[in-house]
């Protein structure tokens, strides 16, 4: 005897995690060694008196205020502040800017407000296509910052306007957004790490340059 199909309603639902469990594994097997780099850059950075600036729109502008919000508070371990501001949280900069000089400019305009030498500039898109976020690419890199794109599926106009990418190749937005929520909390755990054994690896620098 057959079963009876399943409701559509929970097969829709199958359908996604199935399909989630796919781009996770794809991360897994291409994201990792990206998200766990940045997440020692970034440290470097940020412990150097550097800034991270994060930018995207709709949902992945909710991922890059999470990303900066575990950084200003803490992920998981009691320690320091670190500098990072989210710029579509800057409401009254984001809509003067776009008001005087168009939504294609909201983010450039304040990556020359914020941005120094050296800072990172991360960039969340599920299309890579967004024109506000490849024009803050753009002015970043003329300004001097490092530019990170997490994007959808490659390749893309954001990913080649960045210095360095991880494009996750999923088959809905949906599940792009959750693959770049894991590289997010993924890229603090691996920040934490990194930021607990900078005081032993300079001592060890210091000492290997006085030698």
């Amino acid at each position: 005897m057959s079963e009876p199909p399943a409701h559509p309603v929970l097969e829709t639902a199958r359908l996604h995690c199935r399909s989630l469990e796919e781009a996770l594994g794809g991360f897994r097997r291409h994201g990792l060694d990206r998200v766990a780099d940045w997440g020692g850059r970034l440290a470097d950075v940020l412990t150097g008196g550097g800034r991270l600036l994060a930018a995207g729109n709709g949902g992945s502008a909710a991922q890059a205020q999470h990303l900066t919000a575990e950084l200003v508070g803490r992920y998981r371990r009691e320690r320091r502040a670190y500098s990072a501001l989210a710029l579509h949280a800057e409401t009254s900069s984001m809509t003067a800017i776009g008001n005087d000089y168009g939504f294609d400019h909201v983010y450039a305009r304040q990556v020359t407000a914020h941005g120094r030498p050296g800072d990172i500039l991360m960039l969340l898109s599920t299309s890579g296509r967004s024109p506000n976020l490849i024009a803050a690419a753009v002015t970043a890199r003329q300004a001097g910052l490092r530019v990170w794109a997490l994007t959808g599926r490659g390749p893309n106009p954001l990913a080649e306007a960045a210095h360095a990418s991880l494009c996750v190749d999923a088959g809905s937005t949906a599940n792009v957004q959750e693959i770049h929520l894991v590289a997010v909390h993924l890229l603090c755990e691996c920040f934490d790490t990194a930021v607990s054994a900078l005081p032993a690896r300079r001592a060890v620098l210091t000492h290997g340059s006085t030698s």
